[in-house]
């Protein structure tokens, strides 16, 4: 009985395949367009990319022969779509700006530009790398939120577009980090004074804070004499910043300590 039911089921699955690569090589559009309208929304509600692939290959085909026809709006979103719901972040919005040209008017734009920048925010690489899609993706989400304030994908696109600022915080200040890690303290002190200015609310700001005078203060006591004592007062002046936003912060503790040092090797000048 078992065999019985899996070699129908094999049997269905076998002339389904065989009716589509007949449709693929069928040269009359309508058919190919109700499958594919078929297979990609099933393959959406049932998050089946086998069915989506399928909707693919026939939409690929046939959107041309629809440019300038009643149809042509629908084929152009729905395969700016199934490449996103495929995690084709390239194709997609591709596809999403150029509906966005062809049918300004349609309904359907202001989610085709929701998920064009959705795209850019999947392209986002790891913070240590380039980030030049990063920046494209807040762009893109900004420029949403701008035409659509009150749209229907606001709040998820001011959180994409905070997490990616965030990122953008993060690399920024692990550039920094890294001047203080090896040595090259005045880079260092730079990068922070950079950082602190083009971030005023990022939560690496306290760290920025405390790493700047941190460098400024390995700075001074590795300085040659003549110089001590102009970097250790520049680094009481950073260690001063430091205390008045943080007075109980997470680095009171250590900076104190350095700070203490500071002191006492100022009264010897």
């Amino acid at each position: 009985m078992k065999k019985g039911i899996l070699a129908l089921g094999l049997l269905m699955v076998t002339i389904s395949c065989s009716e589509y690569q007949s449709l693929l090589k069928n040269e009359e559009t309508v058919p190919k367009y109700t499958a594919a309208e078929e297979l990609y929304t099933e393959g959406k509600e049932e998050d089946d990319n086998g069915k989506l692939r399928k909707a693919l290959r026939l939409l690929e085909q046939i959107e041309p022969e629809y440019r300038g026809k009643p149809q042509g709006e629908r084929l152009v979103y729905i395969l700016g779509d199934t490449y996103y719901q495929l995690g084709d972040y390239y194709n997609a919005p591709f596809n999403f700006e150029r509906f966005v040209q062809l049918y300004p008017n349609s309904q359907k734009v202001e989610e085709a530009e929701y998920k064009t920048a959705v795209s850019y925010y999947n392209r986002s690489p790891r913070f240590n790398l380039d980030q030049t899609d990063t920046r494209k993706a807040i762009e893109e989400l900004q420029v949403y939120l701008n035409k659509y304030p009150e749209g229907e994908f606001v709040d998820s696109a001011n959180d994409y577009a905070t997490e990616l600022r965030v990122k953008l915080e993060k690399k920024a200040y692990e550039i920094a980090k890294q001047y203080h890690k090896t040595r090259y303290y005045k880079a260092a002190i730079a990068s922070f004074n950079n950082f602190i200015a083009e971030y005023p609310g990022s939560p690496f700001r306290e760290a920025a804070y405390y790493y700047r005078y941190d460098s400024a203060y390995q700075l001074a006591i590795n300085s040659f004499e003549v110089l001590m004592q102009e970097r250790l007062e520049n680094a009481r002046e950073f260690y001063n910043s430091y205390n008045k936003y943080y007075p109980e912060g997470e680095f009171t503790q250590d900076s104190e300590a350095s700070m203490m040092e500071i002191d006492k090797r100022l009264e010897n000048f």
